[in-house]
């Protein structure tokens, strides 16, 4: 590792995803499949790539086999160079024992070495379940230009949706002036994405802090940042500007996919600048069929589908299988999956490896959504 980086990512990939029900069952939530092709994971760690953002740290927790597997050395990304690094970090068994990460923050504070080794002028702090493609320089030059100690990346919602966020005001001059951690009754519908920029001197000041507080959670929105407000310290928003989802319910993991398979153009996958694409695992599996009864629109499917029956507005993953007269609308089916003969399926998630049993009728005309998920994990 350089013994000196100005910018070091960390990524928060430890959570459990419960919300995802089966599909995080044995799959940390940054490992789901989305858009046919990728994993959530990508995104992250792809923007980082595109930032030039060199030395990377991955958080994990829950279910970490595969996810850790899958990272590796960052090669699917071109992060494994000379002066590149990324590496997994692991709650870790120590003299005091060992700690599961309690809180987001504590997750920054056990890997203080990691960060003290890269040694950087900043940290950027990243949600690993998060759909967006960016570069955040924009965001770190705002962050050094204004002198600031914290910069938050912000995006207006629903207000609707507020309560599920960390929600800010701020000054004229974007200067963030309350905060509050998903509250009952927001006070704006300027959300927090998750993604912060620190400077790195200062944070490690108030991680330390915070870990000798027993009644603390030890979480950036419910006590480093409210603890920086309180002290003064210069904390700025950043307004995003483009396509940005939480997929952490199946609802919105679904919607999602469908913005990609309707071509809404929110999200540009296709994208011919190759300084802002999104990288990800070459499965080498063979050419995507499509029969001579098959029928495919406004839909995605990656290499290995073999589709011999009608999909429309649907997301297809490598490996799928979908029978003679099978009919599938706004479904995302994931690697591996299996739809026989004559059945029809509206509005579904169906998991990895799943089959969907001849002449079935699963879910028609209705608009909630579903998850089949009865494949071998």
């Amino acid at each position: 590792m350089p013994s000196k980086n100005k910018v070091v990512a960390m990524i928060l990939a430890g959570g459990k995803g419960t919300r995802l029900k089966s599909l995080t069952k044995k799959t940390a939530k940054p490992a789901v499949s989305f858009a046919a092709k990728y994993r959530i994971i990508d995104f992250p760690l792809s923007n980082c790539a595109n930032t030039g953002i060199n030395v990377v740290g991955v958080l994990m927790q829950y279910e970490s086999t595969f996810l850790d597997s899958y990272i590796g050395n960052g090669k699917k990304w071109g992060l494994n160079g000379v002066h590149c690094l990324v590496s997994t970090l692991a709650p870790r068994q120590t003299e005091e024992g060992a700690n599961w990460y309690k809180g987001t923050a504590d997750a920054i504070t056990q890997n203080i070495d990691f960060l003290d080794a890269a040694d950087p002028e900043f940290v950027v702090i990243l949600s690993g379940d998060h759909i967006y493609k960016t570069s955040y320089t924009e965001m770190i030059n705002l962050h050094e230009k204004s002198g600031a100690d914290a910069t938050i990346s912000v995006i207006e919602v629903d207000p609707k949706e507020a309560s599920r966020f960390g929600i800010m005001v701020t000054d004229e001059d974007d200067n963030i002036i309350q905060f509050q951690e998903k509250p009952k009754k927001p006070i704006s519908n300027l959300a927090s994405m998750g993604v912060y920029v620190f400077t790195w001197k200062t944070l490690r000041a108030y991680l330390k802090k915070d870990d000798k507080d027993p009644n603390s959670e030890h979480d950036f929105g419910k006590n480093i940042i409210p603890s920086m407000l309180a002290d003064k310290k210069k904390l700025k928003a950043y307004r995003f500007k483009g396509y940005w989802r939480d997929v952490g319910t199946l609802a919105s993991l679904h919607e999602a996919n469908m913005d990609i398979a309707l071509d809404k153009m929110e999200l540009n996958l296709y994208d011919e600048d190759r300084t802002n694409r999104i990288y990800t695992e070459d499965v080498c599996s063979v050419p995507q069929y499509v029969g001579k009864k098959g029928l495919i629109t406004r839909s995605i499917a990656n290499q290995g589908a073999i589709i011999l029956g009608h999909v429309d507005s649907s997301v297809i993953s490598t490996g799928v299988m979908i029978e003679t007269d099978a009919c599938l609308t706004r479904c995302v089916v994931m690697e591996g999956a299996k739809v026989k003969r004559g059945a029809k399926v509206h509005n579904a998630i169906i998991a990895p490896n799943s089959v969907i049993e001849e002449n079935s009728e699963i879910n028609l005309g209705k608009d909630e959504i579903v998850l089949i998920d009865n494949g071998k994990k």
